[in-house]
C-alpha cells in the first residue's frame, strides 16, 4: 500500500450511502470491486488494524494505491453495477467465474424487420436472447430451419432507412423470403412470423408441429401433395433438431440445481436446468480458489455473475448452502423476472437427491479439470527444464519470441509475445509498425524492432517498476536462424545488455526442425515436450504478426478505396462499411 497519508485521509471523505467501491493498485489497475449498503464503514474496515484479517484481505490491502466509489440508491443498484464491473475489468481479488465453454445464444434483433443471428454474448441492445446452448452446431441448424420456416430474412439491409432496390434478391424466387425489401410483406405479418419463432425458441414446439400437421393434412386434402410434403419434411426437421438440441424454456415446474465442489485450487459449481420436470441441460464453472473464501461467498459471485445477463430464470432455485446476500440477490432475480424467485435449501426428499447428483458432477467435472491441468502443467515444466538445461540458462521465468510479417514489403510489422513460466501472457505482448525499412529486409526490420524495444527498458525500467517495457527477458528467441540471431545479438551488444538469444529453424516443408544457440543447431524430437512448447510460441508469434498485418492492410484497403471515392465522407463510410461489412468484392 502506497501512499496511506492520502489514502487515510480520503477515508474520511466517504459517503454513508450505498453504492459500489473500486480498488487499484500502483499501476492504477482496478484489482477488487466490492458493494457496501454503508460505504464508509464498509470500506475503513479494510484499513482499520483488525488482526483477524482474512489472507485475502491482507494481500488487497497491501497492493492498494488508491480507491474510487460509486453512489446508488439502493443495495439493488450496488449488486448489478458490482457485477457489470466485475466481468468487465476482471479484478485480480475478486472471484471470477470461468466456463470451459462459451456457449453459444440465439438473438432476435432490435430491428423494423428482426433477423436470427448466433451469438456468444448477451448485449443490452434491445434484442431479445434464447439459450445457452451447449451444442453450437444445432443452433445453426435451428437458424436455417427458423429462417425457412417462417421466412425470416438473411440479409443485412438497414430498413430504419429508406430501402430503394429494384428486385429482390435470390431468397424471394426460392420461397425463403417474402421480401420485406420490396414491402412484399407488411411488419405486422412479419411480426407474427417472429411471434411463431419466439413461441418454438421458448420450447412451444409442439403447437407448432401441430399447425404444420393440420397444414399438412388440408394440403394433401387439396390433392396439393408437394405443399404437403414440404410441411412434412418441416414437421421431420424439427423433430430432428428437437432430438439435438433441447431448449430451455420457463414454466411453473422449472428449477436451476446448484451444487459446488471445493478442491485444492480450485471451486466447481455445477448447475442443472429442469424444465418441465426434465433435466435438459447442465453446466459446470471452475473459479480460483487461491485464497481459501468462505463458501458462500463462492457461491454469491456465482448467482451475481451467472444470473446477470441471463433471461431463463426459474421460479425456483435450489441450492445447496444460501449464498450470501441470498434475500438480496431473490429480490434482484425477481425484479428482472417480473415473478417472485425463491431461493431454497433443500433438507430432504427428492429436491435434496437432485443436489446430491449435481455434487458429483461438481467433483467429477473438477477431477477431470485439475488432471488435465496437471498433464499439462508437467509437459510445460518438462519443456521448460530441458529447455534451460540445453542452454544452461537456469532462470527461464520471462521468455519473448520476434517475428516480421509483411506481403511483398508492404505494412511491415513486428510482433513480440512473451511467455512466463512457459505460459503465454498477453497483456504483455507488444506490436512494432516499421518505421524504418522500405521494402523486404528481415534483418533491417529485426533491428529496428529489437533496437525500440530494447531502448524502451532503459527508458522504462526505474519508471514502471519492472514492469512491461521496464523489465528485461531471460531469453530471446527468434523466428529465424543465424541472420535473425545475429542481428539481435548485435543490438544486445550494442545498449550494454546481456540476454540469451536463440533461433527456431523450419526444414524444407516450413516445419520447426532445430534450435540454434551459440551457432550450433540442436535438433528438436517432434514428439517431446520441447519441441511442443517451442512449436506454441513460435505459433503464437505467427499469429499475433499475421493477425496485426491484416488489421493494417484491412485499414489501408478501405482508405485506398472508399476514401478516395468523391462525395463519400466519414458518416457514409462508416453507413456502406455497417451494411456491406467488407470493402471486398465476392
Amino acid at each position: 500500500m502506497t501512499d496511506e497519508f492520502c489514502i487515510f485521509s480520503e477515508l474520511k471523505k466517504i459517503p454513508n450511502k450505498a453504492g459500489v467501491y473500486i480498488m487499484y493498485n500502483s499501476n492504477d489497475e482496478i484489482i477488487y470491486v466490492g458493494k457496501a449498503v454503508n460505504l464508509r464503514k464498509r470500506v475503513n474496515q479494510y484499513f482499520n488494524n483488525d488482526k483477524n484479517k482474512s489472507v485475502k484481505v491482507k494481500a488487497l490491502v497491501e497492493n492498494i494505491s488508491r480507491f474510487d466509489y460509486i453512489i446508488v440508491d439502493n443495495e439493488i443498484e450496488a449488486l448489478i453495477l458490482e457485477s457489470n464491473l466485475i466481468k468487465k475489468n476482471k479484478p485480480k481479488y475478486n472471484i471470477l467465474l470461468r466456463d470451459d465453454k462459451q456457449y453459444p445464444y440465439i438473438k432476435i434483433t432490435e430491428e423494423k424487420f428482426p433477423r436470427l443471428l448466433k451469438v456468444r454474448e448477451i448485449k443490452r441492445d434491445g434484442a431479445e436472447y434464447f439459450g445457452p446452448f451447449p451444442n453450437a452446431y444445432a443452433v445453426n441448424d435451428i437458424i436455417r430451419l427458423l429462417q425457412r420456416l417462417f421466412l425470416i430474412r438473411d440479409c443485412f439491409l438497414n430498413f430504419n432507412k429508406p430501402v430503394k432496390l429494384k428486385r429482390p434478391c435470390l431468397n424471394f424466387f426460392i420461397g425463403r423470403c417474402k421480401a420485406p425489401c420490396m414491402n412484399y410483406i407488411s411488419e405486422e405479418e412479419y411480426k407474427l412470423n417472429i411471434n411463431q419463432v419466439k413461441k418454438f425458441l421458448n420450447g412451444n414446439e409442439s403447437l407448432i408441429i401441430e399447425d404444420l400437421n393440420l397444414k399438412m393434412k388440408e394440403a394433401s386434402h387439396l390433392q396439393k401433395f408437394e405443399l404437403a410434403a414440404k410441411y412434412r419434411d418441416n414437421i421431420n426437421s424439427i423433430s430432428v433438431i428437437m432430438e439435438k438440441q433441447k431448449i430451455s424454456t420457463i414454466t411453473s415446474k422449472d428449477l436451476d440445481i446448484i451444487a459446488y465442489y471445493v478442491g485444492e485450487k480450485f471451486f466447481c459449481v455445477q448447475i442443472f436446468f429442469m424444465r418441465n420436470g426434465k433435466i435438459i441441460d447442465g453446466q459446470h464453472f471452475i473459479m480460483e480458489d487461491e485464497f481459501k473464501d468462505n463458501e458462500s461467498e463462492f457461491l454469491e459471485s456465482f448467482f451475481n455473475q451467472f444470473y446477470l445477463e441471463n433471461k431463463n430464470i426459474p421460479k425456483k432455485i435450489l441450492t445447496e448452502i444460501f449464498p450470501d446476500n441470498s434475500n438480496l440477490i431473490s429480490e434482484y432475480l425477481s425484479q428482472k423476472k417480473g415473478n417472485q424467485v425463491q431461493i431454497i435449501q433443500p433438507k430432504k426428499g427428492t429436491n435434496l437427491s437432485l443436489i446430491q447428483m449435481a455434487k458429483e458432477n461438481a467433483y467429477d467435472a473438477l477431477t477431470k479439470y485439475e488432471k488435465s491441468l496437471f498433464e499439462k502443467e508437467r509437459k510445460r515444466n518438462e519443456g521448460l527444464e530441458t529447455l534451460s538445461k540445453i542452454l544452461e540458462i537456469e532462470n527461464l521465468k520471462r521468455i519473448e519470441v520476434y517475428d516480421i510479417s509483411n506481403i511483398s514489403g508492404k505494412q511491415s510489422v513486428g510482433a513480440m509475445v512473451v511467455f512466463e513460466n512457459g505460459e503465454k501472457n498477453p497483456k504483455e505482448y507488444r506490436k512494432f509498425k516499421i518505421k524504418t525499412v522500405e521494402g523486404i529486409d528481415d534483418y533491417a526490420s529485426h533491428m529496428e524492432v529489437l533496437t525500440r524495444r530494447m531502448k524502451k527498458y532503459i527508458e522504462y525500467k526505474k519508471q514502471y517498476n519492472n514492469k512491461g517495457f521496464g523489465q528485461l527477458p531471460n531469453l530471446i528467441i527468434m523466428d529465424g536462424g543465424k541472420g535473425q540471431v545475429n542481428i539481435a545479438k548485435e543490438v544486445i551488444k550494442s545498449l550494454n545488455l546481456n540476454i540469451a538469444v536463440c533461433g527456431l529453424i523450419k526444414d524444407d516443408k516450413h516445419s520447426t526442425k532445430s534450435l540454434l544457440f551459440n551457432d550450433m543447431e540442436i535438433e528438436l524430437n517432434i514428439n517431446s515436450s520441447l519441441y511442443k512448447l517451442l512449436y506454441k510460441m513460435q505459433e503464437e508469434v505467427h499469429r499475433f504478426a499475421i493477425n496485426y498485418h491484416k488489421t493494417l492492410r484491412s485499414d489501408e484497403l478501405k482508405k485506398s478505396i472508399l476514401d478516395e471515392i468523391q462525395g463519400v465522407g466519414k458518416i457514409r463510410k462508416k453507413e456502406l462499411l455497417k451494411k456491406f461489412k467488407s470493402v471486398e468484392i465476392g
